[in-house]
Formats: structure tokens, sequence, C-alpha cells
């Protein structure tokens, strides 16, 4: 994310990249689904979701085209490079000039085809890893990059707190939860006992203080998730969602359901919006995605494909959810209403799996989340040429990373809240602003080289104008939405 141009990677199959696609998208946010559903409405929610799937796929597609267009700037760069070399080695004519049929023209100003000399080369195809940062750093200004780097930069902050928060709540409702099958669904008050004169909350520092001095120190360090435990996190998480979808059903089938959601809720619109921004998050990670895709001639098809079966899992999930539980009980992490209710899930071993999981998965992610937004202060405050000293480069970046998110989940841990807020606002800024500006910049720059007779190949099929003057507008009005009911609830209370 804070880089530019890297190695492309080991090469795979479009149904491979399907699935890491499908991976990476359905993560921390599907566990806060099932409760924004069930505070909105089912038929809201359904609604909103299906709408905000399509909104994502739109800028999914802006964001493949716009990697297209980054690669074709780079051949022409390259090919402009080699007409200059050439053209010093073999006549007399200036560097900025080349004879087309017996005039002299700026190298810039010609169309790409006229220096291709016979060769067959589609400039559009995409084998260059061109991370969004350079991409922005291609077609945007530099205030333009700067903003670009920011809105990463708090993005990657909430994703932070949402994982220092989610990780110290598992371990406190395992630690302080009910597991003798005696009472069924409870609500707990964070200021109830958990260890005889430690109260939950408490509790839940210790926790979020063994995390903090465990995982911590990577952010001083270099860490990446090895292939190995990435297979090992993925296998976990989807033996887990297949659980709770799996018993839930089973529950609603015997008709011991305790679910009764209202259809529409409209107070709870602004959090499901967050929510579901944040859970179709994937455009920052694209080029790593889709880059190494062996075909991409069905590119569009597989993207396509991919979130109509997310849109498919999330309903699923949140609807057996709802109808399964209490709406009034549904946890912040849908996990842990399966951690202390013996009527749905009676086996000791699977309550404590199904309540720890997040701990591991969340675990493993956290160190790498934390060195990419290190890297990306970096690339911030990055000087041509210069280097930081050292305690600034091994010393301030990292506690700059860590120790924001530590405060904010120390402060509260209201995942559904964490979740939404980061959602709607650095996420409508990743997913929505910057892929639109990306697509209308990147045709604006390419235009005066290739001509409109060359086509990218892979163009989005929302190709009119209207169509990113309609994602601007409505991320500017999410945005004002969402501030004005904050605003409004904060006074009410």
């Amino acid at each position: 994310m804070a880089g530019g141009i890297t190695e492309t990677g080991e090469p795979y199959s479009p149904f491979v990249g399907l699935v890491y696609m499908f991976n990476l998208i359905v993560g921390t946010g599907a566990l806060t689904m099932p409760r924004a559903f069930a505070t909105a409405g089912w038929v809201v929610s359904v609604t909103l979701i299906s709408f905000l799937a399509f909104m994502s796929y739109m800028t999914t597609t802006f964001v493949i085209e716009a990697m297209a267009a980054a690669n074709a700037q780079l051949r022409w760069k390259r090919r402009e490079q080699e007409e200059v070399d050439d053209s010093e080695s073999t006549s007399d004519y200036s560097d900025d000039e080349v004879i087309i049929r017996g005039r002299s023209e700026p190298l810039e100003a010609r169309p790409i085809l006229s220096v291709q000399r016979g060769v067959s080369v589609d400039h559009f195809d995409i084998v260059e890893r061109v991370e969004m940062g350079q991409m922005a750093s291609m077609f945007f200004n530099k205030v333009g990059v700067n903003m670009f780097y920011i809105c990463i930069i708090v993005y990657l902050y909430g994703d932070l707190a949402i994982y220092a928060a989610a990780v110290p709540i598992s371990l406190m409702e395992v630690a302080c939860g009910n597991h003798s099958c005696s009472a069924g669904s409870v609500n707990y008050n964070d200021t109830e006992s958990c260890w005889g004169p430690v109260r939950r909350k408490d509790a839940y520092r210790v926790f979020l203080s063994i995390f903090t001095l465990l995982l911590g120190p990577f952010t001083f360090f270099n860490a990446q998730k090895t292939k190995y435990l990435q297979i090992l996190t993925s296998l976990m998480r989807w033996i887990a969602f297949s659980m709770m979808i799996i018993l839930a059903l089973i529950r609603i089938g015997k008709g011991t359901g305790e679910g009764h959601p209202p259809m529409a809720q409209f107070s709870g619109i602004p959090n499901l919006f967050g929510v579901c921004v944040y859970s179709f998050m994937c455009q920052h990670s694209l080029p790593s995605l889709v880059t190494p895709i062996s075909d991409k001639k069905r590119v569009g098809v597989l993207v396509l494909a991919d979130y109509v079966l997310i849109l498919a899992f999330y309903v699923l999930l949140s609807f057996t959810a709802i109808f399964c539980f209490n709406s009034a009980l549904l946890r912040d992490m849908y996990t842990l209403n399966f951690t202390d209710n013996c009527d749905v899930l009676d086996i000791p071993a699977l309550r404590y799996f199904l309540g720890l999981f997040p701990v591991f998965t969340i675990s493993t992610n956290f160190p790498i989340i934390a060195v990419t937004l290190r890297n990306n202060w970096k690339t911030l405050f990055h000087r041509d040429g210069g280097t930081y000293p050292w305690v600034v480069d091994r010393v301030v970046f990292p506690l700059i990373t860590l120790v924001p998110p530590i405060l904010v989940a120390f402060c509260t841990h209201d995942l559904e809240s964490l979740v939404g807020i980061t959602g709607a606002y650095a996420g409508t800024g990743i997913q929505y602003i910057i892929p639109a500006f990306l697509v209308f910049l990147s045709r604006r720059h390419l235009e005066p080289v290739f001509g409109r007779d060359v086509v990218n190949k892979h163009r989005s099929p929302f190709r009119h104008t209207f169509w990113v003057a309609f994602v601007l507008l409505w991320a500017i009005s999410c945005l004002m939405f969402v501030t004005a009911n904050i605003i409004l609830t904060e006074t009410k209370h």
C-alpha cells in the first residue's frame, strides 16, 4: 500500500484469485454485521447491503481500469525513453524531437501507435503490480497524493483499533462469561464481577495490556504473513462461519429461534452503512490480488461473481443470526452469542473454539496492518533522496502507529461503533472517492497519449463520466448523513 511498483508474485489461476478475494473481503466486519442488521431491520438491511455491494463492485472495476492505465503509462514512458535513446544514437535531431513522415514533432505529442514499429503490444496488460500509492502519485497532484495517504492512514488506524478491541473482548467473554449451561443468553454489564473484585471492564483492560505487550513489539520490525499461516487462519475462519450458520439454521428449523427482528428501523441505518462499507473493503489490496492472476481476460466476471457470493454469504449469516437470537441479545462480535448459550451449542470445546477463533485470526493480522500503517507514515513524510534519523525511523514512527489505536481500545470496546465510524469515514474515502478520482484522472492523463482509438481492455463497464460523478455524489451525501446523525444523537444524549 505504501510502496510503488513491486514484484508481481507467483501467478495463480482465476479460481484461486476468486478464493483469495473472497477471503480478503470477508473478515472482522462480517462478525459485526448481524447486530447491525438487527438494529436497522431486515428489509432495510437487505436493500442497503445490496446497493452497497453494487457500489463497491463499481469502484472495484474503476481501480482495475486505473491499474491497466498505470501499466500502459509505464510502458509508454519506457518506449518514450527508448525512442529518445535511439534518436540520440542514430540521428542529429534534438532529444525532444523525432521525424514522423517528414516532419518534426515533439515525442510526447505523438499517439502511442506511431512508435510500435509494427510490433503488436497491448499496453493495457496488467503485468506489473502498481500499488494504489504509486497510482496516486502518477495521476494525482501533490495535494491529492497527501490526501490519499491521510485517508489510508486513518483507515488503518481504525482497523488497528477494531483489532485491538476485538481480541480482548473475546478473551474477556471467554474468561468471564457463563459456560455452565445454566443461564442461557445473558446481557452482561461491564461493571459486573469477573473474578471476585475484578470487574469485566478491568479484565478487558488486562487482556488489552497483554495483547499490546505481546504484539506491539512487531510494529518496530517487519512482519509478513506466511503462506501456511494464511491457510491456517482461512481454514479456522471458514470452520467457524460454517458452524455458526449451520447451528443457527438447526435452531430455526426446530422452531426454537428467539429472533423477531423489525422490518425497518431507520435509526440503525448510519451504523449499518459504515459496517457494510467496511465489510466490502478490498480496493486498497486489488493490485496484489489481481496482478498475479494468470488469465485476466475474464477478470471482470470474476470480480462480479465474488461480489454476488459475498453478498449472499453476508445475507445468509445475518439472517440466520437475527432469526435465531433475540435482537436485544445479539453481541457486537457475533461469535460471542455461541459461547454461553447452550441451547444453540452444548459442547464446551466448540463454544471455546468459537469464542477464541477471532483471537487467533485477528492476532496474526495485527502486526501486518501495523507495519503497513508505519510504512505509510514514512511515505507521507518522505523526502527525495533523504533518510530518516535512526530514532525517528525505528522509534517515533512505530510509536505513532501503535499508541493511538491502543488508546482508543482502552477508552471503548464498542466494536459496532468502531467498525461503523471507520467504514463511514475512511472507508468511504478508500472505497468510493479515491477509485472515482483515480479512474477519471487516469483517463484524462492517457487520452492525449493514446488517442481515442486505443481502448483499455480492462475498462470499467461503468465507463461514462456520469458514474464517476454519481459515486462522488453518493459518497459526499453519505458522509453528510452519517455526520448529521452522529451530531443529532449526541445532542439528544
